[in-house]
């Protein structure tokens, strides 16, 4: 690979993180985010194993780069727009969804949770 990669590159904007990043049409939209060292859609297995990666296309044209697994994503999923991140590139100016929990490595609604608890008592 050389120090600059000149592949034609489509915008791909994920919509819980309103981030936009650069995706070459010949590499999955989870690698594309990957290289750039950018979060918004998780990150499992890499290869349509674990289905952790399943995003909804809003708008925008996608290519599929391998099989995608039935059992992460059904024939009528699919119809509606769902795929795996990790198995498709983008042909076109890509908006997508995270169809699963965006977690975050620190929840602030967990610490609150923590010490909100009535079970707990300062003295």
């Amino acid at each position: 690979m050389s120090l600059f990669d000149s592949r034609p590159k489509f915008p791909v904007h994920v919509a819980q993180t309103d981030e936009t990043y650069p995706c070459a049409g010949n590499e999955s939209l989870l690698t594309g985010m990957l290289r750039l060292g950018r979060k918004g859609i998780p990150v499992g297995c890499v290869n349509g194993g674990c289905g952790v990666c399943k995003v909804r296309i809003l708008d925008g044209e996608i290519k599929a780069l391998g099989p995608i697994s039935r059992a992460h994503v059904t024939a009528q999923e699919e119809a509606l727009g769902y795929t795996l991140a990790c198995r498709v590139a983008p042909q076109t100016p890509v908006d997508l969804e995270v169809a699963g929990k965006l977690n975050k490595p620190f929840s602030k609604g967990r610490a609150e949770s923590a010490t909100a608890s009535p079970s707990i008592q300062q003295q």
